[in-house]
C-alpha cells in the first residue's frame, strides 16, 4: 500500500500564529504533525509520497532520516491541492493508495478501521461533527450524496476528515479523471475534486469515524485541541500553553 498527502499549502489562515513554518509541521508534543503521520504510516508498511511547494524544505528537515519519496508543486500559490495530485501522478496505479492533507492529525484506530473497509472508493467523516465543521458532507445509506463548505441542517450528516482510500480497481478511472480535470484547467479545486466529480455517477462511500479522534489544523484552536487529546492520552506532558511559547519569533511579531 501507498499513502500520498498532500502538503503544498500555505495554510493563510492560521499563519498569524505560526509565522513562516508549514502548519504540518507544529510541534504536536515531542513530535512534529507530520511525522506522527509519516511515522505512523511506515510502520504499518505503507509507502509515504508527499507533495511539497510552500517551504518544502522545512518539511523535509522535520522528517529527516525517514524513507520518504518528494514531489513539488511549483504552483502552489497559484493552484490547489489536485495540482499537487497532478503532480505525483505516476505514483497511481499498481497497490492501494491513501490520500490524504498533510495537516490532519489521525491515529491508528482510525487508519485501522480504514483499512479493514473493501468500499471503493471510500472517503472519511465525522458524524458528530454537524454544527461547527469546515468541510460538511451529507450521505444516504453510506454514500455521498451533498458536499461544501455551505451546507446547513438537515443537509448535514457529518464533517470531512480530509482522508480518502483509493483501492487498485478505482485507480484507472481515478487517474484519467483527474487527468482530464488538469487538461480542462481545473487546476483551482481540491484533489477531492475528482472523487465529487462522480457523485451520480458512482457510488462515493463514505465510513463515519466516530467517536475516534482527529483534527485538521485550520485555526490554532485546532492545534490547541489536537495538543489537549495527547496530553490526556499521556502521549505527552506538555500543554498547549507550554507548545504556544514555542511558536517562532516571527508569529509573535506578526500578532503584536
Amino acid at each position: 500500500m501507498k499513502a500520498i498527502l498532500m502538503a503544498a499549502g500555505r495554510g493563510s489562515r492560521i499563519s498569524r500564529h505560526i509565522g513562516s513554518n508549514p502548519k504540518c509541521t507544529l510541534d504536536v508534543g515531542g513530535t512534529a504533525l507530520i511525522r506522527h503521520t509519516v511515522e505512523m504510516l511506515l510502520a504499518h508498511d505503507i509507502e509515504v509520497v508527499l507533495v511539497l511547494g510552500y517551504r518544502g524544505e522545512v518539511i523535509k528537515a522535520v522528517l529527516a532520516g525517514l524513507p520518504v519519496t518528494y514531489y513539488e508543486n511549483p504552483f502552489y500559490d497559484v493552484t490547489n491541492s489536485i495540482a499537487s495530485l497532478w503532480f505525483a501522478r505516476q505514483e497511481i496505479g499498481g497497490q492501494d493508495l491513501i490520500l490524504g492533507n498533510a495537516d490532519v492529525y489521525w491515529d491508528e484506530d482510525i487508519l485501522n478501521a480504514m483499512l479493514q473497509d473493501q468500499r471503493v472508493p471510500l472517503m472519511l467523516a465525522d458524524s458528530s461533527r454537524l454544527e461547527e465543521g469546515d468541510y460538511l458532507f451529507k450521505w444516504e445509506q453510506d454514500c455521498l450524496v451533498k458536499h461544501g463548505k455551505g451546507l446547513k441542517l438537515p443537509d448535514i450528516t457529518g464533517e470531512y476528515v480530509g482522508i480518502a482510500l483509493l483501492r487498485q480497481a478505482i485507480q484507472p478511472w481515478f487517474k484519467k479523471r483527474l487527468e482530464d480535470m488538469i487538461d480542462q484547467q481545473e487546476h483551482q479545486v481540491w484533489w477531492e475534486n475528482v472523487l465529487y466529480s462522480a457523485i451520480g455517477e458512482k457510488n462515493i462511500y463514505v465510513k463515519d469515524i466516530k467517536p475516534c479522534f482527529w483534527g485538521e489544523v485550520d485555526y490554532i484552536e485546532d492545534y490547541y485541541r489536537i495538543v489537549q487529546y495527547r496530553k490526556d492520552k499521556g502521549l505527552t506532558n506538555l500543554t498547549p500553553d507550554d507548545l504556544v511559547k514555542r511558536l517562532p519569533e516571527d508569529a509573535a511579531q506578526q500578532k503584536a
